[in-house]
């Protein structure tokens, strides 16, 4: 598995109550950092790593409700002891509890994702992602791996490389979406595909107003909560 190190960066001074002029001179001033872990994102897709992939994957059905840092310490303890490739539910479950919510259902996630992708008794999950139609592959995604809906998806997506125009929609995002007035109010629930698609094309046309990528913002946008950029 890939590893990724948290890249610290400056906290803007009440990010609250941050203008959007003072955020585009914020996402300047960090761009760089923001720009190398895109970069490093594009290179699991790039090394053409059907472990590396599934274990981003594996990653992504930890995270909801749960802390990044501590999902990818599960995972890549997971990946350590082979568990990721070969383990039963009941090995995955000590990994991952106390790291991620509702660790039961995930480890059974896990599992039935790793069966999903493999053909002919290898793992083979870059034959499920079509670089072409990442809208398609997301929606292949939402429907078929248990433990994902669009956030998850998306988020998985962005963190091979694949997320140039897609974004991952939580409360974080919609918050500050809310706050610079690209949406009225924030949804009770984002989990239907109209819902999402009609507040991800909003952010696209928001991104592009501002000039910060698709991919991009939402590092952003995470990094000011966090001091840290992570995945």
């Amino acid at each position: 598995m890939k590893d990724f190190l948290p890249i610290p960066v400056p906290r803007p001074i009440s990010a609250e109550d941050l203008s959007l002029k003072d955020l585009i001179a914020h996402y300047n001033k960090i761009k760089p950092a923001i720009k190398r872990r895109i970069s490093e994102f594009r290179s699991i897709i790039k090394s053409r790593s059907n472990a590396d992939i599934f274990a981003e994957s594996c990653f992504c059905i930890l995270t909801a409700n749960a802390s990044a840092v501590r999902c990818h310490d599960a995972i890549k303890e997971l990946s350590a002891h082979d568990l990721l490739a070969i383990g039963k539910a009941h090995q995955i479950r000590p990994k991952i509890k106390g790291r991620a919510r509702f660790h039961n259902k995930k480890a059974d996630y896990i599992v039935g994702a790793r069966k999903l992708f493999t053909r002919n008794s290898c793992l083979n999950i870059l034959g499920a992602l079509d670089g072409d139609d990442i809208i398609a592959t997301r929606d292949w995604l939402v429907e078929n791996v248990k433990g994902y809906g669009y956030k998850e998806a998306s988020h998985f997506l962005r963190n091979i490389g694949m997320g140039e125009k897609i974004t991952i929609l939580d409360r974080h995002i919609l918050k500050n979406l809310k706050k610079y007035g690209v949406i009225d109010t924030i949804p009770s629930s984002i989990g239907g595909r109209k819902i999402y698609l009609e507040i991800e094309d909003k952010m696209r046309s928001f991104s592009k107003k501002i000039g910060i990528p698709l991919e991009e913002l939402d590092l952003l946008l995470w990094s000011m909560q966090t001091g840290f950029i992570f995945k």
